[in-house]
């Protein structure tokens, strides 16, 4: 089982996976090429160790991924279960285009005081960056979807 299909299936919830498209870096052939990353659709997920995943975020894009993750959460859409599509909810605004230019995602261990859905198992967090500009989030039992 390779790390992205462990940490969808939330066995790696001391990682963090993104989702970067072609359409937004340069070099997503190179960045394909690393032990850690795995070509998918349009793009490529990373999943690395929660601080430096969080670290590699921020050097990508540009944004501290607490910020950009508290952001988005604000702003409840739909994240496909592998992280590379999603259903924008500003797509009903206008005609552009709404596809994830990239995706920060934690894994949260199952924690039943929580109770709801963190009770059901491992949550998996995805915080998108739409190609429209808007930002929107999601979460969901590992296995779930």
């Amino acid at each position: 089982m390779s790390d992205y299909d462990a940490y969808l299936a939330g066995d790696r919830t001391d990682h963090v996976a993104l989702y970067l498209a072609e359409s937004y870096v340069s070099d997503v052939d190179e960045l394909a090429d690393r032990d850690d990353a795995e070509r998918v659709g349009e793009g490529v997920v990373l999943v690395v160790d929660g601080e430096r995943g969080r670290s590699v975020f921020q050097k990508i894009t540009g944004m501290a991924a607490m910020d950009f993750g508290s952001a988005a959460m604000d702003n409840p859409g739909h994240v496909d279960s592998d992280l590379v599509g999603g259903d924008c909810p500003h797509a009903a605004d206008g005609p552009e285009d709404h596809s994830p230019e990239f995706v920060f995602s934690f894994a949260e261990a199952q924690n039943e005081e929580v109770g709801g859905m963190y009770a059901d198992g491992d949550v998996i967090h995805a915080y998108v960056y739409c190609s429209c500009g808007e930002t929107y989030s999601d979460k969901w039992v590992a296995g779930d979807r």
